[in-house]
């Protein structure tokens, strides 16, 4: 009797198959990558801090660009701004071929009034109208093939440098933004504390953050790999990052730095040894850019899309219960 065949080897889902010869398909990355950059990004970042840190002046640092024109009060006769005046500077920088289209969402300093009461709310309204606005246009019957993004990707906190800790009014309103966008929490103009009194601040600040349970950018995914986990781990023991911005240049050993001076010295924004804006910068544009924008979308937008249908759904299935059915007295 012959040998029965042996079977044809059963490939399953995580089995690899090495092609006999070169077919191609290898180029689909170049193919993405060349349609992305005709296409270009979008990031939006919006600066959240009471008046005074150098909100506006950071995000210039940040993008060694000027963006954003300081709009903190310099004359004794100006009025404080009113909370609701928030301001969207779009500008797009190319680097290197890429072109990315910034917007800076400035929103002026909260907690300068007597009273305070809920003068974050007209922040939380904006984030939530861009969740809004996009939901729109993605249930419209004839969308756009690219629609355009005003979803708010990053949200930079800045935290007055006082040494002690979170204000009460911080605690609230980190809660209120936690809840919908990706928190990036900064201590401002940190070169006016000590080295010692900066670690000590930090420690103060993330405890506070810890008891009351306030979830800051970076997550982790199941997606994330060990190695992105590792730097997702880096960044967390970092927050909030101690940063120094300016925009001028200083002379130090016959090179122009940006930087601060002070009569004891010269502050150096870009000097790991003399504040962590080197940090920030390359954590939001050098690894973590494109995740802040994918987190955006796939899990404070869809946290507000699955609220929004389900109200929808619900306040259908009230309207038709309250119809009266024709023919039924």
């Amino acid at each position: 009797m012959a040998a029965a065949a042996a079977p044809a080897p059963v490939h399953g889902p995580a089995d690899d198959i090495v092609a006999a010869s070169y077919v191609g398909f290898d180029s689909i990355t170049r193919q993405i990558e060349h349609k992305l950059l005709k296409r270009g990004f979008q990031f939006n970042v919006m600066v959240v801090g009471q008046t005074g840190l150098g909100k506006s002046t950071l995000v210039n640092t940040l993008f060694a660009s000027h963006l954003v024109d300081s709009k903190g009060r310099t004359e004794p006769d100006i009025g404080a701004r009113s909370t609701t005046e928030i301001h969207v500077k779009s500008q797009a920088i190319v680097e290197n071929g890429v072109r990315l289209k910034l917007n800076i969402i400035d929103t002026p300093g909260y907690g300068d009034l007597v009273n305070n009461d809920n003068c974050w709310e007209p922040i939380i309204k904006y984030i939530k109208d861009q969740h809004s606005a996009y939901l729109r246009k993605e249930l419209t019957a004839m969308r756009e093939r690219f629609i355009p993004d005003t979803r708010i990707h990053c949200c930079v906190f800045f935290i007055s440098p006082t040494g002690h800790t979170l204000k009460p009014i911080d605690i609230t309103v980190l809660q209120k933004l936690s809840e919908i966008v990706n928190v990036v929490p900064v201590i401002a103009k940190s070169d006016s504390l000590t080295l010692e009194e900066r670690a000590i601040f930090k420690q103060r600040i993330m405890a506070e953050l810890q008891y009351h349970q306030i979830r800051l950018y970076p997550f982790d995914g199941d997606e994330l790999d060990p190695e992105e986990l590792e730097l997702n781990e880096r960044v967390r023991d970092m927050l909030p990052f101690a940063v120094v911005g300016s925009e001028r240049n200083v002379v130090v050993d016959g090179k122009p730095v940006r930087g601060r001076m002070h009569r004891w010295g010269v502050v150096n924004v870009e000097d790991e040894n003399h504040c962590e804006f080197v940090y920030l910068r390359n954590f939001l544009t050098r690894t973590h850019l494109q995740d802040l924008i994918e987190t955006t979308s796939q899990i404070h937008y869809e946290t507000f899309r699955s609220k929004q249908l389900l109200a929808l759904k619900e306040s259908s299935a009230r309207q038709a219960q309250q119809t009266p059915t024709p023919g039924v007295a």
